[in-house]
């Protein structure tokens, strides 16, 4: 969990070509800013060369005064340019501003919202965007805005820009397609790059199209799962933030195998959202570091 008080700690994430001296020079940068690491993690990356990292810092003093993040991102331009990094710092309490996408579907929706109202995930849900009626009351009942944008072959072009709109108007982090049955253009996965987590179940074998726990039954599965990733052109072929597995056995319906099936979508998205929401995820091609 994030601390609930801004400004009393910050994270800085951070990626850049591998050499000797990163950490003493960030652990450094921060000792000289009268800062304490509360919290540190890194990642050397063979195969690209590549390291990456997240610390959790706070103020050194005894009194914990609030941090000017504003300030500490303007000194630390100098340990960036030395490494050639790409990086980001933000304050640790800051939360995300999300919209929610779904179809007909409430399952992860309802479990996104619910988390959000216990503070168990860090967000400001700023609208649930549907291309249906169905779930507005859902949205209503923890006070959240809820958008209609209907989706036909004819209107598809007009709803997206009313999405990006609303992504631009808003300031939004972060889109999560919380079981949105529209397949994004490929234009909009490109604005949308890194800011944007789907959610789709994981078979093996796997089965696709309509009324796949029905198939999955059918052929007599033993492990369902889903899996949790950014959005891109590539249809369900992002780079994968988490999965989730369950094991499953003969005895089971097709509505029990679709129950169970709700449980694990729903824990893999959470857990996804809120390491994004946390600043945990780092993008490597077409891959992920998860500082979980």
């Amino acid at each position: 969990m994030t601390p609930d008080r801004p400004g009393r700690h910050a994270v800085l994430t951070l990626s850049c070509p591998d050499a000797p001296g990163i950490v003493h020079a960030v652990a450094g940068f921060l000792v000289a800013q009268r800062c304490t690491i509360v919290a540190s993690q890194q990642f050397s990356d063979p195969g690209s060369g590549t390291f990456f990292m997240r610390v959790e810092f706070a103020d050194a003093d005894a009194d914990g005064d609030v941090l000017d993040v504003g300030q500490l991102r303007r000194d630390v331009a100098d340990v960036s340019a030395r490494f050639g990094m790409t990086w980001r710092m933000v304050d640790a309490a800051e939360r995300q501003r999300v919209v929610l996408m779904v179809s007909r579907l409430a399952h992860c929706l309802n479990d996104l919202l619910f988390r959000t109202s216990v503070g168990e995930l860090n967000l400001d849900v700023v609208a649930v965007v549907s291309n249906h009626p169905d779930l507005a009351r859902l949205a209503e009942g923890y006070d959240v805005p809820f958008r209609h944008i209907p989706v036909t072959p004819d209107t598809k072009a007009q709803a997206e820009a009313a999405l990006l709109d609303l992504v631009r108007e808003e300031q939004i982090d972060l889109v999560v397609l919380a079981r949105y049955m529209q397949v994004l253009t490929d234009d909009t996965c490109k604005q949308l790059d890194g800011r944007a987590i789907n959610i789709h179940h994981s078979m093996l074998p796997s089965f696709k199209g309509a009324r796949p726990y029905h198939q999955a039954h059918a052929r007599g599965v033993k492990v369902i799962g889903a899996t949790a990733h950014y959005v891109t052109a590539d249809l369900d072929e992002g780079p994968i933030i988490e999965q989730e597995l369950l094991r499953v056995d003969h005895s089971m319906s097709t509505e029990e195998l679709a129950a169970h099936g709700r449980e694990v979508e729903c824990r893999a998205l959470a857990r996804a959202v809120r390491w994004h929401s946390e600043n945990r995820v780092a993008l490597n091609g077409s891959r992920t570091v998860v500082f979980a």
